[in-house]
């Protein structure tokens, strides 16, 4: 029997084998006999020499089956000493190839994590680059709005397509993301060729609104933040500026003649002086804005009219009372102080002529003490003190009239500012706040009857305090020579009546 695949393992189960073989055909051989001998018995032969025949015929039949295992055993070996060697040798070469295919795994594992950290590595990469391709679309849109609202007006229709594709490429999911970058960065071009054309100027094909309100068609020439317009037909040349309400450049023609032949020929391409204004529309602007007192006047309503009275009236009064103080004559100190001397030498008559040459109302009131003199103080205080209060009241009077002018005008301009406020509310109702034109003239008439009431308020409280300071100067000399006239009136010498009394 050959085993031409037999291992190392089955030689052994092979061995094992035969030993339980072996083992169970000797604890079998007594049952095998004893079966033997009651299964034939022999009549002729004793029992004894029938068992031990028996024996015999097995123990030689164990002999041979021994004999053929240990044959077959020897056999075994032999071919599992030939094989071990090729086994052994094909062993080693399956070892190897196992270690070999071990590394491969072990690369294979190592290629596979350095790739995942490459995948997670250009997953962040591609994360940052993605918001960096976001937040750069981002910033261009905004460059294009900046430099929309960066345009001269006139501009706007040379640019204006262009600037709506770049805009709208951010919202088209169309197109890919190198295309939309592509049509944004068109904006940035642009604007370098705005700054060539800054430079050297640049005529274009464009249309403009006229004085009429037509949009007429024609050349623009733009040279830095100036822009020039020759229509079609040539009858319209001029500026081009902004005007509020109005989406379309204006044209504001130029009334020097000089200035319109120059710039028709630098629009047609001939060449000549660029005609220029430096404040870029503001003096003209300044100058629409420039109104006539009347036409400011007229601003401000009919509040302006009871105002311009109240205003009137005190310019009256102040002209007429300060033309009435401004003549007022005052004694000289020289001849004051002749009367106080002839006073106190009791020289009444010399005293009465001095008193009747000085002249204003200081004068007057001397002349009515003089002519009093030699009565008793009394009078002549009671006198003089007439004269004084006369001489107030006419200084005095149509002076509150200026003080009510100068407190009544500002609450007349406060009047006006009410109505003029309400008038501004009136007009927001029926045409809204968009349009600050509507409101304007309610705000005019609100700020302008302030503005007068000041106007009035002011000087006349200053005149008003100058006249009051100056009767009151007029009236304190008064007091003044009043008491040194009284000082210089000699005491009368009290009179004895008990010698009066002793002589009647």
């Amino acid at each position: 029997m050959t085993y031409p695949h037999t291992s190392p393992f089955s030689v052994v189960r092979l061995q094992a084998g035969i030993r339980i073989s072996l083992l169970a055909l000797l604890a079998c051989a007594p049952v095998a006999m004893a079966q033997q001998a009651s299964a034939q018995p022999n009549p002729t032969e004793p029992p004894a020499a029938q068992q031990g025949q028996s024996l015999s015929q097995v123990a030689a039949s164990m002999q041979q089956d021994l004999k053929a295992a240990l044959a077959e055993l020897d056999a075994l070996r032999r071919q599992i000493g030939e094989q071990r060697m090729p086994l052994a040798a094909e062993l080693a070469a399956v070892e190897a190839e196992l270690s070999q295919q071990r590394a491969a795994f072990d690369e294979v594992s190592r290629e596979l994590v350095r790739k995942t950290d490459d995948l997670s590595s250009l997953e962040g990469t591609l994360k940052s680059l993605r918001q960096q391709s976001s937040y750069l679309s981002t910033l261009l849109g905004q460059y294009g709005e900046e430099f929309r609202s960066r345009l001269h007006i006139a501009e706007l229709q040379r640019y204006d397509q262009q600037l709506d594709t770049a805009r709208l490429a951010l919202e088209d999911t169309t197109r890919s993301q190198q295309e939309r970058f592509e049509t944004q960065l068109g904006v940035v071009e642009l604007s370098l060729d705005k700054l060539e054309d800054a430079l050297g100027g640049a005529r274009f094909e464009g249309s403009a609104k006229v004085d009429s309100g037509e949009i007429k068609p024609g050349t623009i020439v733009m040279v830095g933040p100036l822009a020039l317009f020759r229509s079609a037909d040539g009858q319209q040349v001029g500026g081009i500026e902004e005007t509020a309400g109005s989406q379309d450049p204006t044209v504001v023609p130029f009334t020097d003649p000089q200035h319109r032949d120059a710039a028709a020929g630098v629009a047609v391409g001939a060449g000549g002086a660029f005609p220029m204004d430096v404040t870029l529309g503001n003096a003209r602007k300044i100058e629409s804005i420039q109104e006539s007192w009347w036409e400011h006047v007229q601003k401000g309503g009919a509040i302006m009219i009871p105002m311009a009275v109240l205003a009137g009236a005190a310019l009256l009064v102040v002209l007429l009372k300060w033309l009435s103080m401004a003549f007022l004559r005052r004694p000289s100190r020289r001849s004051v102080d002749q009367l106080l001397d002839s006073i106190t030498g009791s020289d009444y008559a010399t005293a009465v002529e001095l008193a009747e040459s000085m002249p204003g109302p200081a004068g007057r009131m001397l002349q009515a003490g003089a002519a009093h003199l030699g009565e008793p103080r009394e009078l002549i205080e009671e006198v003089m003190f007439e004269k004084l209060l006369t001489t107030r009241l006419r200084l005095q009077g149509w002076l509150p009239f200026v003080a009510i002018c100068a407190t009544s005008a500002p609450l007349l301009g406060l009047l006006g500012t009410v109505t003029g406020i309400m008038s501004t509310f009136a007009l927001m109702t029926q045409f809204g706040a968009g349009d600050p034109k509507v409101l304007s003239s309610g705000i005019s008439e609100a700020l302008i009857t302030t503005e007068t009431g000041l106007i009035i308020a002011i000087p006349s409280l200053l005149l008003h305090a100058f006249l009051a300071r100056k009767a009151k100067g007029t009236t304190d000399h008064m007091e003044k020579l009043a008491v040194q006239f009284m000082n210089h009136v000699p005491i009368p010498e009290p009179v004895d009546r008990r010698a009066t009394v002793d002589a009647l």
